[in-house]
């Protein structure tokens, strides 16, 4: 399974920020690219599977729920897994604009690998694009509207991830809690589940969140959880009652009664919106 498009601008409006080409591919064991360059930037979402990426900075395995940068006249290198090889969507951008971007998603340099938890939203966006063509100006703000969405989706996991990049050893604990909450929020999880997942003292993990998120594990989990809700809301078609499960709700009713708290709206009414 596949998708490729590749897009010509036509309004000299979008010069500042616009995409050249967008994909999706399921890699064929050892499936390898480069060393090659780039002329612009390009992001890479691991949606399955594991591989090897390689830059000027060095080299790592990544799975799914990671992801890279490429920034432009950058050599790189990436070669699917032998035996797991991955799927991944990919992105490729560029515009005076685009650098700025970058850095607002608090990518670039020595940061070019990144986690999120959107990779689904960021398959049917790509999805998205890949039936359209740019022959047009309705065709391009399509388009531009869906590179924007895109970059909204990636930065809510790596702006969290800033908060607590540095050199202190507690956050340490404190990501393995947050990616341990991305890949698993749909269960039933206790604050004690994660803080055995993190290896530390329960009391002693509620400290960190609040004192590097300004709030709880289980506050946090909540806030993960409605807002993933509220995406599957606004892009998808189940029922209220299938996204109260995904999203780690046993009882719709629970479900709703929170989302209306966080939303100020009952999911129904936040869909129609």
């Amino acid at each position: 399974m596949h998708c490729f498009a590749s897009f010509k601008t036509v309004d000299m409006r979008f010069q500042d920020l616009y995409t050249c080409y967008c994909g999706f591919e399921q890699c064929n064991p050892l499936y390898a690219f480069g060393p090659a360059v780039r002329p612009n930037f390009l992001i890479h979402v691991i949606l399955s599977g594991r591989g090897y990426f390689r830059n000027q900075n060095g080299s790592r395995e990544l799975s799914a729920g990671e992801g890279f940068l490429i920034e432009p006249e950058q050599q790189t290198f990436y070669q699917a897994d032998r035996t797991d090889p991955w799927s991944y969507l990919w992105i490729g951008f560029d515009g005076k604009l685009a650098p700025s971007v970058v850095r607002q998603l608090g990518l670039g340099g020595e940061h070019a690998v990144f986690r999120t938890s959107h990779g689904d939203e960021l398959k049917e966006i790509v999805f998205n694009m890949c039936g359209r063509k740019k022959n047009s100006i309705d065709q391009e703000l399509y388009i531009q509207a869906q590179l924007c969405m895109f970059f909204s989706k990636l930065i809510r996991d790596i702006e969290q991830a800033q908060l607590i990049r540095n050199d202190s050893m507690d956050n340490i604990y404190v990501e393995a809690a947050l990616v341990y909450i991305q890949n698993h929020f749909q269960e039933q999880i206790s604050v004690q589940r994660l803080a055995d997942h993190a290896g530390v003292d329960r009391s002693y993990l509620y400290t960190l969140f609040r004192r590097n998120l300004g709030m709880g594990p289980r506050e946090y989990l909540t806030i993960f959880r409605l807002s993933r809700a509220a995406d599957l809301l606004s892009y998808s078609g189940h029922s209220v009652e299938h996204i109260a499960t995904a999203c780690g709700y046993r009882d719709p009713l629970v479900f709703s009664k929170a989302f209306k708290t966080h939303y100020g709206k009952t999911p129904s009414a936040y869909r129609d919106n």
